[in-house]
């Protein structure tokens, strides 16, 4: 089982390479007229980084999920040779992230060899996850970069530190809701036909989810926000498997959204763009605007790739990566990578349901959420479902500190999945023989 499973991996990551050096050689091919020189060891350099995490795949979690990994490559090989088509420099930066975060995932394998040792270390987590989004705020440390104050500079680095932010709450809020989740689920107050648990059971993750929304809010970073947020009420229903909280958890978003839009202008800004972006066609409402011709000139098929104009897209590297795609490989092109996030959500859900132990089963849920709901919020700002929040497409959009902790969420997940495979094995293995003694008992 173990071979199949990795070899069948393996096969997806060779297709995987070769999708993504086609793509780059259309897309120099469509620019400079000529394959690129470093066609060949662009490959190299894919491959071997994909084959780096493979191996510790197979020599560290050997029984995990094998569409995971070629999924995410697939998906970050894709950006990349976006990222490349619009901005050299920024190309390079991202191909020394993407080695980070490859060395981040093989890291976060060797280190937690067991996800529910994760569980001991609950509020530990609690205090990195709060921290880590505080960190922005200190004076001397704290920067702001397109009106969002997420950004922590230490010498010639940047980077933004809720991202990694999300990663300790997630294991944070599993390990809280596991251990009181009997309480939660216990009606013992009621407002009107609503019941739920006495509030002193909620406080410290009310604590955690307010100090996160409180600093998003001042860091005016209000996609993190609702990140958060949905990470929070999922994660907390599927625990307690309480309608009410869902019920509650609406109120409260609306009340707060509201809220927000009454008291901050950055706030009334967005929403306002997202209803009428024509209002304001050469300042608030270009990048929409932009951005929609772009998804419009792509048409079904696309332009082909390196043959659009994503360029005129501001930060289309980053917030409208996917107008972008959409352009150059039409809604064929866009569909796909939708269905590969579909792909990645499905498998990860699947691991949730095997699992065995409820902190791993919460744990690949939550993870599960952030990775899905981050990317359905920024592709629904780029098509004018949602207002645009500037959350970053999971694997695809130019940022190293999103692609880092993206890699680790994928590590901890495909390590659920090994240990929850492993020890169903396990089970099977000690019953067989017991059954087997058994009957040869009966028949002699």
């Amino acid at each position: 089982m173990t071979n199949s499973l990795r070899n069948t991996e393996l096969s997806l990551l060779i297709l995987v390479s070769v999708v993504i050096a086609g793509a780059y050689a259309l897309a120099s091919l469509a620019t400079d007229a000529e394959l690129p020189p470093n066609l060949v060891p662009f490959l190299g350099v894919i491959f071997g980084l994909l084959m780096l995490a493979h191996v510790a795949l197979r020599r560290l979690a050997p029984l995990a999920e094998p569409l995971l990994l070629p999924l995410a490559g697939l998906l970050n090989g894709l950006g990349y040779v976006f990222i490349a088509r619009l901005d050299r420099d920024l190309a390079g930066l991202q191909a020394v992230w993407t080695m980070v975060g490859i060395g981040a995932f093989v890291t976060t394998l060797l280190v937690v060899r067991s996800a529910r040792v994760l569980e001991r270390y609950r509020y530990t987590f609690m205090v990195i996850g709060i921290g880590l989004l505080v960190l922005p705020l200190a004076p001397g440390l704290g920067e702001t970069i397109n009106g969002a104050r997420i950004w922590v500079s230490l010498g010639p680095m940047n980077f933004q530190p809720g991202e990694f932010a999300k990663v300790a709450l997630a294991i944070f809020f599993a390990g809280y809701l596991i251990d009181k989740r009997e309480l939660l689920a216990m009606s013992t107050r009621r407002l009107g036909p609503l019941h739920f648990p006495e509030p002193q059971h909620l406080g410290p993750v009310l604590v955690a989810w307010s100090a996160s929304v409180l600093v998003m809010v001042a860091e005016k970073d209000l996609g993190s926000s609702l990140l958060f947020f949905a990470l929070f009420v999922s994660m907390l229903w599927i625990a307690t498997e309480r309608a009410s909280y869902l019920l509650v958890s609406v109120v409260l978003f609306f009340g707060g959204a509201t809220l927000a839009w009454t008291q901050f202008t950055h706030v009334q800004e967005r929403v306002d763009t997202w209803l009428d972006p024509w209002a304001d066609p050469t300042d608030t409402g270009y990048q929409v605007i932009q951005a929609s011709f772009s998804l419009a000139n792509g048409g079904l098929t696309g332009t082909g790739p390196g043959l659009g104009r994503p360029d005129v897209i501001p930060l289309a590297e980053t917030d409208f990566i996917f107008a972008a795609i959409g352009e150059e490989l039409g809604l064929f092109g866009s569909t796909a990578i939708l269905m590969t996030f579909l792909l990645m959500i499905g498998a990860g859900l699947r691991i949730a349901l095997r699992a065995d132990q409820p902190f791993e089963k919460l744990l690949a849920a939550g993870i599960t959420t952030l990775l899905g709901v981050q990317a359905f919020i920024i592709v629904a700002g780029v098509i004018r479902v949602l207002p645009l929040t500037g959350v970053t497409l999971p694997f695809v959009s130019y940022g190293g500190s999103s692609l880092v902790a993206n890699y680790i969420l994928l590590a901890l997940l495909l390590r659920v999945s090994h240990d929850s495979t492993a020890r169903q094995l396990e089970n099977h293995r000690a019953g067989a023989p017991r059954r087997g003694r058994a009957t040869a008992g009966a028949v002699s």
